[in-house]
């Protein structure tokens, strides 16, 4: 175990004790006071995190929307919730919470792309606490099973699964709903 590991403090940990974590290349984050590490991306993963960014980016930034940023990349949703999402969208009206530091308070939009490994974190922990924070839409992208699942928030600080989508479907999102994707692009 890493010497990092041994000096952490008792109970719940903060954005301070996340920042004096080490820069090992590992990604970490703080999930209601709680060290969470994951190992790197496999390519997979990362080949449809750039070619979701790609046209996300693409379209947010030609009708001045606000801003889409991937991974990694500090969201702090609480002093003891500090996530690193694959890709958020922040939109103009709300650019306020983009700081020196991070993205302070909750995204308009949180995509996660999922891993073997993260399946139930990214779709159990993570899912409640984005809808805790009010993260009002919430993606998640399953590259082997190439599918997409469109989350809004409900009542209760819950999420709604609003639309499912596989294989080499054409999508509209109600968040933009002047852009296509074509999710065929998407898995390449």
């Amino acid at each position: 175990m890493s010497r990092a590991f041994e000096r952490l403090p008792p109970g719940k940990l903060t954005y301070e004790d996340y920042a004096e974590l080490p820069d090992d290349g590992r990604r970490y984050e703080i999930l209601d006071g709680e060290l969470e590490v994951s190992p790197a991306p496999v390519p997979r993963h990362q080949g449809v995190s750039a070619n979701l960014f790609v046209i996300l980016h693409t379209h947010v930034r030609e009708r001045d929307l606000g801003r889409v940023y991937y991974a990694p990349i500090d969201v702090i949703l609480a002093r003891t919730t500090i996530v690193q999402p694959d890709l958020v969208y922040v939109a103009r009206s709300r650019e306020s919470i983009i700081t020196e530091r991070a993205i302070e308070g909750p995204p308009d939009l949180v995509i996660e792309i999922l891993s073997s490994w993260s399946v139930s974190r990214d779709r159990g922990k993570k899912a409640k606490l984005y809808a805790h924070f009010g993260v009002r839409h919430y993606w998640v992208v399953d590259p082997r099973a190439r599918l997409l699942d469109l989350y809004d928030a409900a009542e209760g600080r819950r999420y709604k699964l609003v639309a499912r989508h596989e294989g080499p479907f054409r999508l509209h999102a109600a968040l933009f709903p002047d852009l296509e994707i074509d999710l065929g692009r998407v898995w390449v």
